[in-house]
């Protein structure tokens, strides 16, 4: 689509609007926000484009299209997918070698399941090695409860972050202000930044590195709008 509009504003139920036009969503619904910071943030997307729209340029409006057209109808199937991340947990799978990265993690990790133990009166059962263990049922359905409780704007952002993590305990820190964003990101790629000090980095790995990062950057500045 090529840019038509001249300028970008925001109404007073904070729908974006393009001229004269509220932009909607691919489902034909008004493009409305719940905070006039996010509707802020999306409008300023708007305002960016050149001659032609890029959706992977705007980030902020994918997630909260997400939000309106496949969450909002009914948000259970989207939080169960994302509680299903409390199963395998990234932060639960620990290595036994070499001594390093066992430390590492231990120090970057543990804290982090501490925070979640308190937060939610939950217990993990730490897996060394690859093979699956359940997780307590207490509390893989009380950080489901966690994630069902969350609206669907927040869905929409919580889900690139488990999924870029491969942890829920990360994303609900994130969320609720215990970790701040790069420390998430740190406690993410432990592993993979270890094995990058010891064998070093292709320029592939780097740049999928750098795709998600932005990803996850627009997930963090999409929650923070929210407020």
């Amino acid at each position: 689509m090529k840019r038509f509009w001249t300028n970008v504003t925001i109404d007073a139920d904070r729908v974006v609007r393009l001229d004269d036009r509220p932009v909607r969503t691919p489902g034909r619904t008004p493009l409305a926000l719940p905070t006039t910071a996010l509707a802020e943030a999306v409008a300023r997307e708007w305002r960016d484009v050149g001659e032609t729209v890029d959706p992977r340029a705007m980030p902020l409006t994918g997630l909260a299209n997400a939000a309106i057209d496949r969450i909002a109808a009914d948000p259970t199937p989207f939080a169960d997918g994302l509680a299903r991340y409390a199963e395998t947990d990234l932060l639960c799978y620990r290595a036994d070698l070499p001594p390093e990265l066992v430390a590492r993690q231990a120090a970057i990790w543990d804290p982090l399941l501490d925070w979640a133990r308190d937060r939610y009166d939950v217990h993990f059962t730490l897996v060394t090695g690859i093979m699956h263990r359940p997780q307590p049922g207490a509390t893989v359905e009380r950080l489901a409860a966690a994630v069902g409780a969350l609206d669907p704007f927040r869905l929409a952002a919580l889900s690139p972050v488990v999924t870029i993590t491969g942890s829920l305990v990360l994303a609900l820190a994130l969320l609720e202000g215990a970790a701040a964003a790069d420390a998430v990101w740190t406690a993410a790629h432990v592993d993979e930044d270890f094995q990058a000090e010891e064998w070093g980095e292709d320029y592939l790995a780097i740049e999928a590195r750098e795709a998600k990062r932005r990803e996850f950057d627009a997930a963090v500045l999409f929650l923070t709008a929210l407020g």
